[in-house]
């Protein structure tokens, strides 16, 4: 009788490769490596270690309890583990340092395009990652509302250096006219705007402006409006509703779409629907992940895999949550697929801007 307790191509070890073997395991246990570097980074950035160490030099790890309030054995820890993960810097004296580029990376939220911290969320909620499977039996995804706050209050933490410090700085410059519209009075919708990090900033920068945002999220919402609150910005305001949803006024002026066209479900109904609320001299700001539709090519990219575990743990689950939905995911608007769907939506001018952003591309869009 057969061996049926596996499968028909199973073989034993002292078949393998001995040296194969050892480096498959290795790499496949870096992973659970960064698994738990993740964690710490997170709680590095949720305690303000990071933000404690920064531009102090060479400290103990009692100075660092002592600096936070926390418990030296705790700190200690992970500071051992941070040097290991070549985080921090550790001195023969066994003192710990941010260099000036860790602290750009993990501690200047407000003054660094690299601070990268913020996307460290520290896990995924056990009840969201049983959803997550569930999607892989049903191929219904869960919509951004049923990820939770911590998306959208991750996401806001991950784009927003870019929103508040290069939006009107190095992006809205790149644009035809723009800035003269907006510095003499227009009106912005942002589609899909999160926790409102990029609306805020261009309401500030462009006070004559009137701005509305939209996201189908009442966490990214509610999280958009104390945004704006605290800034005491009074002109903008946000509405719980999806991209397809907005008012075919035909008088906006600029319409931004960062980081959520693959997304949606039916992207194409919202590039409709911006499409009828455009004016026929405004502009459409796309800003979507590099890729290029071909995975030989994207895979020159060191994090490809990364975007992937974004795409099956967050973007393709909402682009898959309605029925039919077109399920992009994170890399499926790479320039082509955006100009077609721009192009079918109605528009005509489609132009591609590389403004040394290392994880998305621009689109200009006009009529």
């Amino acid at each position: 009788m057969p061996d049926t307790t596996k499968p028909a191509d199973a073989t034993t070890e002292d078949a393998l490769d001995d040296k194969a073997l050892k480096m498959f395991g290795f790499k496949v246990w870096t992973y659970r490596m960064g698994e738990q570097v993740s964690l710490m980074i997170h709680l590095g950035d949720r305690l303000d270690l990071y933000k404690t160490m920064a531009g102090q030099g060479p400290l103990g790890s009692d100075d660092v309890a002592s600096l936070t309030g926390l418990h030296e054995r705790f700190v200690r820890e992970w500071l051992m583990g941070q040097a290991a993960a070549g985080l921090i810097t550790r001195h023969d004296d066994g003192s710990f340092q941010l260099s000036p580029e860790q602290a750009a990376v993990l501690a200047d939220e407000e003054n660094s395009l690299s601070f990268a911290a913020g996307a460290f969320r520290g896990g995924t909620d056990p009840a969201v990652l049983d959803l997550m499977a569930e999607a892989f039996r049903t191929g219904k995804g869960l919509s951004y509302e049923q990820q939770g706050p911590t998306a959208a209050a991750g996401l806001a933490r991950m784009t927003g250096p870019w929103s508040r410090l290069a939006l009107t700085s190095i992006i809205l410059p790149a644009l035809d006219g723009v800035t003269a519209k907006l510095s003499a009075g227009a009106k912005v919708v942002d589609v899909g705007c999160g926790g409102g990090v990029t609306l805020a900033t261009l309401a500030a920068a462009y006070p004559a402006t009137t701005c509305v945002g939209y996201d189908p999220s009442s966490a990214a919402i509610d999280l958009a409006r104390r945004t704006v609150a605290e800034q005491g910005l009074t002109n903008v305001e946000f509405v719980q509703a999806g991209g397809e949803d907005i008012p075919a006024s035909g008088d906006i002026d600029l319409v931004l779409t960062f980081d959520c066209l693959h997304d949606m479900p039916f992207p194409n109904r919202a590039a409709t629907a911006i499409r009828q609320a455009i004016a026929d001299d405004g502009t459409w700001l796309i800003k979507d992940i590099r890729s290029t539709g071909d995975f030989e090519k994207d895979s020159r990219n060191p994090l490809l895999a990364m975007f992937y575990g974004f795409s099956v743990a967050s973007c393709l689950q909402s682009a898959m949550s309605e029925p039919g939905g077109l399920g992009l995911g994170t890399l499926g608007l790479h320039p082509k697929r955006a100009e077609e769907l721009t192009t079918e939506a109605g528009f005509t001018s489609f132009a591609t801007h590389d403004l040394s952003d290392a994880a998305n591309l621009y689109y200009e869009v006009r009529v």
